[in-house]
């Protein structure tokens, strides 16, 4: 399962990057094993680019969850880490996106592998770091080949 991380307030944490490092701990708590996981990478925020710049990374998790047991499961942790779903690409303190769960394709309330993920630098751009070889379930491409061809996002680079 691909998970992507990412958020531009650090909440109660010191710092956007001890949130995530603790989101990424959360995880197992909820039958979510990290197996691997990017580094963090930084970029403006999107689309209205005056906003806190965001962190992301990915991680990739086994579980036996079902997909939407897993969904689940990421909103129960972005919960615990202060996440509020107001309006649509507000600053947030976490925000977890099920980007593949396996070789599963759903088109329904649940819509997998994610349907934007592979536009997005900052999601495709850490996935090749880390599993440059997954194939993108319907497009059948790398996430390499998916992270030279992302649009949005164009500026994510990793820290560091």
């Amino acid at each position: 399962m691909v998970v992507a991380l990412g958020c531009n307030l650090p909440g109660a944490y010191t710092s956007r990057e001890a949130l995530l490092e603790a989101a990424v701990a959360a995880l197992a708590g909820e039958g979510l094993a990290v197996v691997a996981r990017s580094g963090w990478w930084t970029s403006a925020a999107w689309p209205d680019p005056s906003g806190p710049a965001y962190l992301n990374g990915v991680a990739l998790v086994e579980t036996e969850l079902s997909p939407a047991g897993a969904l689940a499961a990421l909103h129960r942790v972005e919960a615990a880490f202060g996440r509020a779903r107001s309006e649509r690409n507000a600053a947030r303190t976490l925000d977890l996106d099920l980007i593949a769960h396996g070789r599963t394709v759903m088109d329904g309330n649940l819509v997998l592998p994610h349907p934007r993920a592979h536009e997005r630098l900052f999601v495709m751009g850490p996935l090749a770091e880390v599993a440059p070889d997954w194939i993108h379930p319907v497009l059948g491409k790398s996430a390499v080949l998916l992270a030279a061809d992302a649009e949005v996002g164009g500026d994510a680079r990793p820290v560091g």
